[in-house]
């Protein structure tokens, strides 16, 4: 099989600075967060620990975190591992692209 394959997900446009949103690529939930200045980036959009999805919650683009609405525990943006409980498992994190306004996200097929 191939490996890692770079998938639209929607418009960088639409993503207003310090939020995220939300998209289904290949069946799996992906929040998308723009931090300002360009930068993006992806995680798996359903908290590990309670199953709430993390584009409802807060961005912090200073410290490259999101936070999860229902429970507070935060995610690092790069790396998908969690900064504070009551979360213990990482989420998925992804790659992102961004080409003329379009964002892109890496999945592993």
């Amino acid at each position: 099989m191939g490996g890692p394959t770079l998938v639209s997900v929607g418009k960088a446009s639409d993503i207003p600075a310090g939020e995220a949103r939300r998209f289904s690529v290949n069946g799996r939930q992906i929040a998308v967060a723009n931090l300002g200045d360009g930068e993006f980036r992806a995680l798996g959009a359903v908290c590990s620990h309670a199953q709430a999805f993390l584009d409802e919650g807060e961005v912090d683009p200073d410290l490259e975190t999101i936070e999860c609405p229902k429970h507070g525990s935060t995610f690092d943006l790069e790396t998908g591992k969690p900064r504070s409980l009551p979360a213990t498992m990482p989420v998925p994190a992804y790659r992102v692209k961004v080409e003329d306004d379009e964002v892109k996200v890496e999945i592993d097929e």
